[in-house]
């Protein structure tokens, strides 16, 4: 019901006044307040660009007009990681965006949004970064000396862990603007949609940071999709009706594999692993109950006897991680499926599109994950060039399972996922041999 006031009286019109004041006051205050925190955001951006120049122009500059000693070689690289990869593009693209959002205020969050799969140079960055900090202290007299030759105000460690400073506080910064956002009264589901994914960030750079401690594993761990889950488990290992003595266990859940290992140090600040076992996820099998037992249940390799029954602390994580594992179980099979039967599946399920069959006929010799496949032998090379699509622009790969693709070129569209991706073949060509992995599918002519 609307309330009519009286014209007459003076003294509910100044209140009402006074109120509507009020409300403004309080709106411009916080637009304000979104003022400050993208100029905090974009002098902070400055600032951090400039830190990351003193480690690619000053340490690293010098290095290679210096020299190493040699029994340092190969190590430098461990020591600063993919630095030059953030610091070129934080330096030519990020901060030029990022200063465009003091005109607007509205582009802040998509930004972010924009740019999550390159943010995963920063994962990459820290699961390097326990390696570089044990180089870093071996050769602590050397660098100190590159140090005072570049006239550098901080050490190289002081430097090194900027990058994970700056990945911790674009999430704060985020909040604050979200804060200001809603006491303005303004839609704020873009902007909630970039905190999530800037407090997803931190969290996985952490988790690698822990995974970078992992010692004995011979595979590449950034080709194994992202880092699901990581707990500690008692856990039995069986093998041909021989059951061993419970022991301690950390085990790391990635999209692609299962990792078993020891906790060394434990106890401390800086524990260690030790690889002890694996079963990729390709064939992968899981028995979600032991003898009515709520925080057992048992993995194992389909076509192994071995199999490890693991105990978690309580039912709740052991419900987190059979419910993880199934869902990851269930996307692998549905991907097979659409691989190898690809107009039925979309008749059923109208999910994930696949263009056209394997060309080998065949299914692939492992389960597919769901980030990947087993590789497939290359296109039939009488095939119709209509087949293929051009590439509209260049797209250069940052994760393992992506390929690098510049415009001009032709592929052939293996398969789509609902992340906006295509699976691509890259046919052989005078600068680089045929290649198979993801590209954004807006980088894809229409086909």
């Amino acid at each position: 019901m609307q309330i009519i006031k009286d014209p007459n009286n003076p003294e509910a019109l100044d209140s009402d006044q006074g109120s509507n004041e009020s409300d403004t006051e309080q709106r411009n205050k916080a637009l304000r307040g979104r003022m400050f925190v993208v100029n905090e955001m974009v002098q902070s951006e400055k600032d951090y660009v400039k830190d990351l120049g003193v480690i690619v122009e000053g340490f690293m500059s010098r290095l290679e007009v210096r020299g190493i000693p040699e029994d340092m070689r190969g190590k430098d690289k461990i020591v600063f990681g993919n630095i030059q990869q953030i610091y070129d593009w934080h330096r030519d693209f990020f901060l030029v965006e990022l200063d465009r959002c003091v005109q607007n205020h509205d582009l802040l969050a998509d930004l972010f949004i924009r740019h999550e799969r390159r943010l995963h140079m920063y994962v990459v960055y820290c699961q390097n970064k326990p390696r570089s900090e044990f180089i870093v202290i071996e050769y602590e007299n050397f660098f100190e000396e590159i140090q005072h030759e570049i006239s550098c105000r901080m050490s190289i460690s002081d430097y090194l862990i900027k990058p994970i400073q700056r990945i911790t506080k674009y999430q704060l910064l985020l909040k604050d603007f979200l804060k200001y956002t809603s006491k303005a009264g303004l839609d704020c589901e873009e902007i909630e949609k970039a905190v999530e994914l800037m407090s997803m960030v931190p969290k996985r750079c952490n988790d690698m940071m822990n995974l970078g401690r992992l010692q004995g594993y011979e595979g590449k761990l950034t080709s194994q999709g992202k880092l699901l889950q990581q707990e500690t488990f008692c856990v039995w290992e069986q093998d041909g009706g021989v059951l061993s003595r419970s022991k301690e266990r950390r085990v790391f859940l990635f999209e692609q594999i299962v990792i078993f290992s020891e906790l060394l140090r434990k106890g401390s600040n800086n524990p260690g692993y030790q690889f002890k076992n694996s079963i990729k996820v390709s064939y992968l099998a899981m028995q979600d109950s032991v003898d009515g037992d709520p925080c057992k249940f048992v993995l194992w390799s389909r076509g192994s006897a071995e199999r490890f029954t693991l105990q978690a602390s309580s039912s709740s994580i052991k419900m987190t991680w059979v419910e993880t594992i199934a869902a990851l179980l269930d996307a692998q099979n549905n991907f097979l499926s659409a691989l190898q039967s690809p107009i039925e599946y979309q008749r059923k399920e109208g999910g994930i599109s696949v263009t056209r069959p394997l060309s080998s006929g065949r299914p692939p010799s492992a389960p597919p994950t769901p980030n990947g496949h087993a590789p497939q032998p290359p296109p039939d090379s009488e095939q119709d060039d209509q087949e293929l699509v051009l590439v509209l622009q260049d797209f250069v790969a940052v994760r393992e399972d992506e390929i690098s693709v510049f415009r001009g070129e032709k592929v052939q569209i293996l398969a789509s996922n609902q992340q906006g991706q295509s699976l691509v073949y890259r046919p052989a060509n005078s600068d680089s041999p045929a290649a198979e992995g993801w590209v954004p599918r807006s980088v894809l002519s229409a086909h």
